[in-house]
């Protein structure tokens, strides 16, 4: 055998590998490698080719290697590649460069496709423009992620304005907000100028649409969960962090829990940090950049200040007007509402059913509807019910009852759509334009670099919350609830698995519902 198989070289050929007398381990392709091949002290019996996923960051997603070499590997002690989500951010991570055009490529098209709520949307954005399009790193995300969380508002809105910010500065963050936020917006008060009537007796199909995406949704954001969930969470005590977290969310489904446990979570880390004596990991240089943080430190105070200003004089002028006008009374719902929320709609709708629609009730507890309510209850819920089913985010159902509204007072509905869509999304657009420049600044600190590590293992206990509840909510509400079981099953399998594009597998799902309804399944 020769050197490579034994260490020593022989006067004849290998009869494993075939090597001359003359090959040396020095003049071997192996020595030039800057990979290590195998840590096993088993000889090599033989050459075997495998390929490698070169210094790739992710792991080598078979749609991510662009360039790939072989290189030999004993047939005993073979290395298998190392899982694309157990791989450790690197420092040679290559951001891609993304122009206004690429924002409003993937937004104009995440903006029909983004169904299932606010945790789908989440999903999704990780999934294609982090995972696959390398927009920016998974700890910067999770960072941006976790501030929106902690402030009142739409999180995956939000979300929506500040990729673009850090990617393309103020304007590159309008154009990505928008352009998510415009197809459901326009589709709602269409609806509601057109089909409010016959939303009061929808038809069969439209659950079988919503049943559909609502379970490939879910589908999404558990792949998510659980790709972040081994990168960020593999010690004990970020497992542990991340785990509590689901566990009082799912609990305690409360406007304050979801702030409250991102910042305990930080300030477990920080203690634990200074108890071990550890010193905050140094950002790579990608992570440190993060990108664009849109507005300076002044402009974003500013922001601050003129949401919290219209806030107190929104408030003060409406309860102090004796005869306030109904555009009035509106915008201060739909701003009062936007200024205050956590935890995404479970909380909005039930403030909003009680501002919006009025009733009368008997001494037995029957409901009903007075006639001088803005909107009936009918109305409500069988907008709630498309909405569901439509792409966006989930506050888009603000345009619908903002057209109902408009019309029923005598009102041109753009008017009411306008009022209650603007009233109920700028002070969450006002406060994330506002505190990324804050962020820019303050993610550098020593003390927020200690909190970090919890941040992001409560974001995403977070995100594991969600995927049960919505698993619970999706299986009672759906017409066939076995059925919308299985279309999660697929849909997890082709996303997480097979790495189909998220888009195409959302639709497909919607076409199962329906063929679900369609076939009367249970």
């Amino acid at each position: 055998m020769c050197d490579l198989c034994t260490g020593k070289e022989l006067s004849d050929r290998c009869l494993l590998c075939d090597t001359p007398p003359s090959f040396s381990l020095e003049d071997s392709s192996m020595s030039k490698m800057t990979t290590p091949i195998a840590s096993s002290n088993m000889p090599v019996e033989g050459l075997h080719e495998r390929r490698t996923n070169g210094d790739k960051p992710n792991g080598g997603h078979p749609m991510d290697v662009e360039a790939q070499e072989k290189i030999p590997i004993g047939i005993h002690s073979p290395i298998p590649p190392a899982p694309a989500a157990i791989v450790e951010e690197e420092e040679d991570f290559k951001v891609a460069t993304v122009s206004y055009a690429d924002i409003a490529k993937q937004f104009s098209l995440l903006g029909w496709v983004a169904f299932g709520g606010p945790a789908a949307h989440i999903a999704l954005f990780q999934k294609r423009l982090v995972e696959r399009l390398r927009w920016l790193t998974l700890p910067v995300y999770l960072e941006i992620f976790a501030l929106c969380q902690c402030l009142p508002g739409p999180a995956s809105t939000q979300v929506s304005f500040a990729l673009g910010v850090l990617k393309k500065g103020v304007l590159g963050g309008l154009l990505s907000g928008i352009l998510f936020q415009y197809p459901g917006a326009i589709i709602m008060t269409a609806i509601g100028v057109f089909a409010a009537k016959k939303l009061e007796n929808p038809q069969g199909w439209l659950d079988g649409i919503a049943a559909g995406v609502a379970a490939v949704g879910i589908a999404l954001v558990a792949s998510a969960s659980k790709s972040m969930c081994r990168k960020l969470c593999a010690t004990p005590l970020l497992a542990t962090i991340c785990t509590v977290t689901a566990v009082i969310a799912f609990y305690w489904p409360k406007p304050y829990t979801f702030p409250a446990v991102i910042v305990g979570s930080g300030l477990v880390t920080i203690f634990w940090s200074y108890y071990k004596k550890e010193t905050p990991k140094k950002k790579t240089a990608t992570e440190d950049s993060a990108g664009k943080h849109g507005f300076g430190v002044y402009a974003g105070a500013v922001l601050i200040t003129v949401w919290l200003v219209a806030l107190v004089i929104t408030l003060i002028v409406r309860r102090a007007s004796k005869n306030p006008s109904m555009l009035l009374q509106w915008w201060e719902v739909f701003y009062r509402t936007g200024s205050v929320i956590y935890g995404g709609g479970q909380v909005v709708l039930p403030m909003l059913y009680t501002d919006l629609v009025q009733q009368d009730c008997n001494s037995e507890g029957v409901c009903q509807d007075n006639p001088s309510t803005w909107v009936t209850s009918t109305q409500f819920y069988a907008g709630l019910g498309v909405q569901q089913a439509l792409p966006g985010p989930l506050f888009n159902f603000s345009a619908y009852l903002g057209t109902i509204m408009a019309i029923k007072q005598g009102y041109t509905f753009v008017v009411g759509a306008i009022i209650a869509w603007l009233g109920i999304f700028v002070p969450g657009i006002l406060l994330i334009f506002g505190m990324l420049p804050f962020w820019g600044k303050f993610r550098n600190w020593g003390l927020y670099n200690r909190a970090l590590p919890g941040l992001n293992a409560a974001g995403i206990g977070l995100i594991v919350t969600s995927v049960f509840s919505l698993t619970l909510g999706a299986y009672k509400q759906s017409p066939f609830p076995n059925t919308s079981i299985c279309i999660g099953i697929l849909g997890f399998t082709a996303v997480d698995q097979l790495h189909w594009l998220e888009p195409l597998v959302v639709v497909g799902g919607g076409v199962v519902g329906v063929i679900a309804w369609a076939l009367n399944m249970s």
